[in-house]
């Protein structure tokens, strides 16, 4: 009833509501935002930019927040139009609100971001979209010769002078590559003395499906450093190293004491792992957790565990999980064909011109 309620308002209405300034814009209105037909995405087109730059910015931030909470929306379209905002905060959003996308006319966009955009912030989010094109491609589903080319524009920006959370970024999105070189710059970022190249190589390390990280992702379960031990608690169970689950067992141990995320990511790990006691362990969380919210992400894990035991490999791991940084569970469609122009990766097509 209540989304037939806000289907009822007319698209203009809720336009009034995003220009008036003289009041919150209403929240019962962000639904409207997803799937937009082509004659409302005209008319939102003609008064986004005459919307307040602040405004602008935090509807597209509510608009995340929903979209995290409800995965039958879209706003694809309306962030693909995002994308050539003024306003950086804007198309940082956009870049995640498409993070699920696998529209392959994205990719000069993202690499054109990626390398020019005058925002640090917007080139990271940038170089962390592609890793989803360079999985794909891993895969065989999107052509080896466009993920070449996703591959050595990575390759480029790692090993240049941009700021290091760019570096970073290209660093976690080439750990999905089997391109000879990413080997030692996975490598070089762990041996290095900064706790956030060493957490962005853990991240890269569980992407690869690489068995010979997992010393050094056991080492890092132990890390003083609370980024550093979380990286190490997600690759264990991305890699599914049944040597990690006797560590992260004894981490839940002193489930409380824990730092949040990684204590619901060791129980998500095991989830992947699976094996002696892990369903025992899991189902004790259940019993113990006085957090609701919590106690309802070790039942997902609980779910999960029951894919992993039934298919061994086969568990709910996802690529736009991981891109994301956290494990929400998403359904990623199979791609659509190959697409006219797909091929095409210049930076003049379909990239939006930042001031």
């Amino acid at each position: 009833m209540a989304k037939t309620k806000q289907k009822s308002v007319p698209f203009s209405q809720v336009l009034a509501s995003l220009q008036d300034t003289t009041r919150p814009f209403p929240a019962v209105h962000l639904h409207r935002f997803s799937d937009l037909s082509a004659s409302d995405l005209a008319q939102f087109k003609n008064v986004w930019s005459k919307v307040e730059t602040n405004r602008r910015a935090a509807i597209l931030e509510d608009l995340e927040e929903l979209a995290e909470s409800d995965t039958v929306v879209s706003f694809d379209e309306l962030a693909k139009f995002s994308l050539a905002d003024d306003e950086p905060r804007v198309r940082e959003t956009a870049l995640r609100l498409l993070w699920e996308n696998e529209d392959k006319k994205l990719i000069p966009t993202y690499l054109n971001m990626m390398e020019k955009d005058v925002n640090a912030m917007v080139r990271a989010s940038a170089a962390t979209a592609l890793g989803l094109f360079v999985y794909k491609g891993e895969i065989e589903e999107i052509p080896a010769e466009i993920v070449a080319k996703i591959v050595d524009r990575l390759l480029k920006v790692e090993k240049g002078k941009d700021e290091p959370i760019v570096r970073r970024r290209a660093l976690e999105s080439l750990g999905y590559s089997s391109h000879k070189e990413v080997h030692g710059l996975i490598l070089k970022a762990y041996h290095s003395t900064d706790k956030e190249w060493q957490a962005s190589a853990l991240f890269a390390m569980g992407r690869s499906a690489d068995e010979t990280w997992e010393k050094s992702i056991l080492e890092s379960l132990e890390a003083n450093d609370p980024e550093v031990e979380l990286e190490a608690v997600k690759a264990a169970g991305q890699l599914e190293m049944q040597s990690a689950r006797e560590p992260l067992i004894a981490k839940l141990e002193h489930f409380a004491e824990l730092d949040e995320e990684v204590r619901l990511s060791a129980a998500w790990s095991l989830s992947q792992i699976g094996g002696e006691d892990v369903r025992q362990v899991l189902e004790k969380l259940v019993e113990d957790i006085e957090d609701d919210e919590e106690a309802d992400y070790i039942e997902l894990a609980l779910e999960n565990l029951a894919f992993t035991e039934e298919v061994p490999g086969y568990g709910m791991f996802d690529p736009v999980a991981s891109i994301k940084e956290h494990t929400r569970i998403v359904d990623l469609t199979e791609p659509d064909g190959n697409e006219e122009g797909e091929d095409d990766l210049t930076d003049e097509t379909d990239s939006p011109e930042q001031n």
